[in-house]
C-alpha cells in the first residue's frame, strides 16, 4: 500500500535534507564498466577516494542505476560487490537511491547490439561515448529491451525481487526508484504495463524505504492535464520525484505544481550548464524550497558527461545559438579533484551547511 501523506513526511521530516548526485566513478564509460568485475578493485579505490571528496563537499546521497547484463552473467561476485558499495557508502555518510529499470537508451538500428561484458567501448566526443545524432542522447547499456521480451522480462523481474527482497531493511538504502523515464527512447506508453508490474512487485515486497519514480516530461502549467502514465506514478509514488533541467523561473514553476501533490519532492536529475540550469541558482531554490535534489555526475571522466546532449550539438550546427558552448554540461569536479568552477562548490557547501544546522534546530526541538 501506497504510504500516507503523514508516512511520508515524518520520513522525510526524519533526516538530513537529500542533495547529492548521479553517480558513476571518473573511470567507467557505462554503467556496465560500473557494475562489472572487469577492474572493479581498481574501481573500489577510485569510489573510495571520490566518496571523500562528495563527503567534503557536504551531498549525502548517490542515485545508482543498476545493470541487468551484469547481474545475469556474473550474479554471484556482482551481488558480492552491490554489498560491499553499499557498505563503502555508508562509511562516508551516503546513502543510495536505487533505480531498478531505466529507458533511457538509444533505439534498436543496425549498428546497435546488446549490452556486453568487457572491456567497453567509446567515442571520444559524445556524452556517455556514443555519437548516434540520429538518436538522441541516451546511454547504451539500459534494460528495456530485456523488458519487452516476455522471457527475459520474468528473469529482469528475478533480479528485482532478489535486490529489494534482500535489501528491504537496510537503511543505506534510502529510496528504491521503479523506473528510469519510462517512455523516453521515443518508447511513450510502450512501458506503462511494465511500470505497473514493477510498482507493483517492489510493494508487495513491502520494504521499509519509500517508492518513487520522476516524472520527466510534463507541463508547469497546472490546467494541462498530466499524461496517464504520469499520473499513475504521481498517484503510486510514496515521495513525488521528478526530472528537469529547466531554467530557474520555468523550475520555481514546476515546483510550484508538483506541491499541489501535497508530498515531499525530490528532483533526481538536474544541472545542464549549456541551457542555463546551474548551481548558482538551482541549489539555493532548492534548498530555499525543501526539495531534495541530485545532480547528474560527480568527477568529470570516460562516461564524458560534460559534453552536451548530441541533439544540442545539432541544434548548434543548425545556427540556434542560446545554447552556451563554453560550459561544462554535467559534472562538478576535474579529474585532478579541483572544482570546475569554485564558485559552485562554495555555494553547495554553504547551503549543504545550512540545511544540517536546520536539521539539528529541528532534532533539539523535537
Amino acid at each position: 500500500m501506497r504510504w500516507s501523506k503523514e508516512r511520508i513526511w515524518t520520513w522525510y521530516n526524519g533526516r538530513p535534507w537529500i542533495r547529492g548526485c548521479n553517480y558513476m566513478s571518473y573511470d567507467c564509460a557505462n554503467r556496465i564498466d560500473q557494475w562489472q568485475n572487469l577492474g572493479s578493485e581498481k574501481r573500489f579505490e577510485i569510489v573510495e577516494d571520490e566518496l571523500k571528496l562528495m563527503q567534503e563537499t557536504g551531498y549525502n546521497t548517490v542515485r545508482l542505476i543498476l545493470e541487468y547484463v551484469v547481474w545475469k552473467e556474473e550474479h554471484d561476485s556482482f551481488m558480492e560487490r552491490f554489498e560491499r558499495y553499499l557498505a563503502l557508502y555508508s562509511k562516508y555518510g551516503i546513502s543510495c537511491m536505487i533505480v531498478l529499470a531505466n529507458d533511457c537508451m538509444p533505439p534498436k538500428t543496425d549498428d546497435w547490439k546488446l549490452p556486453y561484458i568487457g572491456e567497453q567501448e567509446f567515442n571520444w566526443g559524445y556524452q556517455f561515448n556514443r555519437k548516434r545524432s540520429q538518436h538522441g542522447h541516451h546511454s547504451v547499456a539500459a534494460p528495456h529491451f530485456y523488458l519487452d521480451d516476455p522471457v527475459t522480462r520474468e528473469d529482469y523481474y528475478c533480479m528485482v525481487r532478489e535486490i529489494v527482497t534482500k535489501y528491504k531493511n537496510d537503511k543505506r538504502i534510502c529510496i528504491w526508484d521503479i523506473y528510469n523515464e519510462p517512455g523516453n527512447s521515443g518508447r511513450g506508453e510502450i512501458s506503462f504495463p511494465v511500470l505497473k508490474e514493477m510498482f507493483a512487485l517492489v510493494r508487495d515486497i513491502d520494504p521499509i524505504q519509500p517508492l518513487t519514480c520522476a516524472i520527466w516530461s510534463f507541463s508547469s502549467d497546472e490546467r494541462v492535464p498530466y499524461s496517464p502514465m504520469d499520473r499513475f506514478i504521481l498517484d503510486n509514488s510514496d515521495v513525488i520525484s521528478y526530472h528537469s533541467y529547466s531554467i530557474y523561473t520555468e523550475s520555481i514553476k514546476q515546483i510550484r505544481r508538483l506541491k499541489l501533490e501535497g508530498r515531499p519532492i525530490i528532483n533526481s536529475e538536474w544541472l545542464a550548464r549549456c541551457i542555463y540550469n546551474n548551481v548558482q541558482e538551482m541549489f539555493p531554490l532548492f534548498y530555499l524550497e525543501n526539495v531534495g535534489c541530485l545532480n547528474w555526475g560527480f568527477v568529470t571522466g570516460r562516461s564524458q558527461t560534460t559534453e552536451p546532449w548530441e541533439y544540442l550539438l545539432d541544434d548548434y550546427d543548425k545556427g540556434i545559438t542560446s545554447i552556451d558552448m563554453t560550459k561544462w554540461f554535467h559534472d562538478l569536479y576535474r579529474g585532478s579533484h579541483r572544482p570546475y568552477d569554485p564558485q559552485e562548490i562554495a555555494i553547495i557547501k554553504d547551503f549543504c551547511a545550512l540545511a544540517d544546522r536546520d536539521f539539528a534546530e529541528k532534532q533539539k526541538v523535537n
